[in-house]
Order: structure tokens, then C-alpha cells, then sequence
């Protein structure tokens, strides 16, 4: 079991409210991912979770019974940190075995979660070695199994990729979900990469200012934001907004398109620019686009050899069918 409830729970610090009191279920078995900008408070709510930070008022459950008030060890959680918090002068089987040694089990048992755990994650050959012999990404796998081995009702991940580089990111993203579907256990990761969140997550939680903006499934976040804020930030490259006598036309404030749907030619279209900046990315190109009247340029998906250049023409064709209206106060429009 795993299912953890958050009810009315808040926390200030002082006389600043971080996190006004909000509720979230997260459910037995399910990857949630809270995202938000840097200060959003997804880190706090993590914390307060994990028994790390009191929290101001409110009740936090775990399976059913009431866990506010219990310390860190008592509420069957695991976290994994941003810093790998390796024991450098132990071997890889130590580090991992250190909270079993502390729990007091015996050195069977140790030892046979140490191997399952390593089995695993890939480190079978590398229990021998020392931390400062792997890479960051082993690294961040041996700090994933020592919590494995406390074999925990949910795991609590503080942006773990944070300091691997972009190949090492791709791969951990990889692995930490397959080892989600091999453990079906649930687990809550934290960051602010809304692109770790749309390929790793069942759930996504979008915060901002310590606010539940929207909850729901990836695709469902991406279909159907349902205010500005999420618009622009689950995404990437990140949705246009236009204002004025275009979004009036719709009956709207503010509409919303994405790159991937804005149909581009070089012949005709609804809306004429000339190209700004262009990202050339292999299989496709996003072109920056200063459209007449426009505030802001329009980006837009591409295929990776359409030809045009900077400061050629080009006309552009939202598709209607993926339209999204917002009002003056950036809420959607159904």
C-alpha cells in the first residue's frame, strides 16, 4: 500500500504563507510528478510529506492513518535527494546496505536485498567498487537502491537528475520509470522540468505560489489546460498566446496555439510574417515568426528540411480544432 492524503494542509514560515492549504490524493501505485517554476513550493509539499518540514495545519495520511505528526523514520517513505549522499569511503554493497545496518537486520537479510536491489538497477558488478569509481548516473542509482532496500511504501523523489547532463537525464528518466512499472510502488517526484513530468508522470500536479493549479494525466494537461499558466507551461516549445482583434474573432480575451499546430507554407496562409530566428533540431525546425500586429512572434513546428531561411515569408494557418480560448483573467473557455 501507498496511498498518501493531504487534507487542508499548509505551511508558513513565520508570517509567510508558502503553501496555502490545499488537498491532493495521490493513490496506491501511481508516478505523480509535482512541476512548477523555481519557488513554486513542490519542494515544501514534498517535505512536508516526508515529515522533513511541520506542517502549519492540516492532516496528512498514509494508508488510511494519520502520519502528521510522525517523525521521518515512521512513515514508510523513502526519499531520494537531488545530492547523491554517498559515503564515499564505503563500497557500493555498503552504501546501499547502510540503512538495513542501522535498522538492525540481520546480515542475511542485508545481504539479500542488497543483491535484489542491485539486480535491479544494473549494479551487480559494481558492488565492490566506491562511489568516486561510477558515474553520475551509477551514483544516483546506488542512492535509488539504498532506498529499495527499505522496501518502502512510496518514494519520494527531490529532483533526483539535476546534476547529470542531458544524455544521463534521458537515461535515468528511463530508468526510474521502468523501475516504477517493475515495483509498482507509488512514487512522488519533484521538479521543474515539464518535460521529465510529461514523460515519466500518470499524474502531473502543477504548482505556482504554493497553488494546486490543475491535477490530471499528462495528455490531459497538455488537451486541455485549464488556465493560461498551464497553457504555458506544459509544453515545449511552450504555447502561443494572441490578443486583440484576433482572439476577439473567437470570442475570446487571449487563444492559445501550439507550434505543432499552426500549419506552415510558403505560398498562403491566414496569417502573414517573415521567419526570425529558426532552431534546427534534425527532424524539425521551429521557426520564430514576426507576424504583423502579432505582440509577440509566433513559434512554429516545422519539418527539419523545409527550406526557408531567415527573414524569408511565410504564412501560417492555426487549426481551429485545437484552438484554446482564455478569458481576461486567463482562465479557459470551454
Amino acid at each position: 500500500m501507498g496511498q498518501i492524503n493531504l487534507k487542508k494542509v499548509s505551511k508558513s514560515f513565520g508570517n509567510v504563507e508558502v503553501i496555502p492549504p490545499l488537498d491532493l490524493e495521490i493513490n496506491d501505485g501511481e508516478f505523480v510528478v509535482f512541476v512548477g517554476p523555481s519557488g513554486c513550493g513542490k519542494s515544501t509539499l514534498l517535505r512536508l510529506i516526508a515529515g522533513l518540514e511541520d506542517v502549519t495545519s492540516g492532516e496528512i495520511a498514509i494508508d488510511g492513518q494519520d502520519a502528521t505528526g510522525l517523525p521521518p523514520a515512521k512513515r514508510g517513505l523513502a526519499m531520494v535527494f537531488q545530492s547523491y549522499a554517498l559515503y564515499p569511503h564505503m563500497s557500493v554493497r555498503k552504501n546501499i546496505a547502510f540503512p538495513l545496518k542501522m535498522a538492525g537486520l540481520p546480515v542475511e537479510e542485508r545481504n539479500r536485498r542488497v543483491e535484489e536491489a542491485a539486480k535491479v538497477l544494473n549494479l551487480t558488478d559494481y558492488l565492490d567498487r566506491r562511489p568516486g569509481q561510477l558515474s553520475g548516473g551509477q551514483r544516483q542509482r546506488v542512492a535509488i537502491g539504498r532506498s529499495i532496500v527499505r522496501e518502502p511504501e512510496a518514494f519520494l523523489f527531490d529532483e533526483p537528475l539535476s546534476n547529470l547532463d542531458a544524455a544521463l537525464r534521458m537515461g535515468m528518466r528511463l530508468e526510474i520509470s521502468e523501475l516504477h512499472k517493475r515495483l509498482e510502488t507509488t512514487m512522488v517526484y519533484v521538479t521543474h522540468d515539464q518535460i521529465e513530468a510529461m514523460t515519466m508522470a500518470d499524474k502531473i500536479v502543477v504548482l505556482q505560489a504554493g497553488v494546486i493549479e490543475q491535477v490530471g494525466s499528462p495528455l490531459e494537461l497538455y488537451k486541455r489546460p485549464c488556465n493560461k499558466f498551464v497553457a504555458s507551461f506544459i509544453g515545449s516549445p511552450k504555447m502561443n498566446f494572441v490578443e486583440g482583434e484576433e482572439a476577439a474573432k473567437h470570442d475570446a480575451h487571449t487563444i492559445g496555439i501550439r507550434p505543432e499546430h499552426i500549419a506552415v507554407s510558403s505560398e498562403e496562409g491566414l496569417w502573414a510574417g517573415k521567419i526570425g530566428v529558426s532552431e534546427h533540431l534534425g527532424s524539425d525546425t521551429f521557426f520564430h515568426v514576426a507576424v504583423e500586429g502579432f505582440a509577440e512572434s509566433i513559434t512554429v513546428r516545422a519539418d527539419g528540411e523545409i527550406g526557408l531561411e531567415y527573414g524569408d515569408q511565410i504564412y501560417l494557418t492555426p487549426k481551429l480544432d485545437n484552438l484554446h480560448k482564455f478569458d481576461a483573467d486567463g482562465l479557459r473557455i470551454e
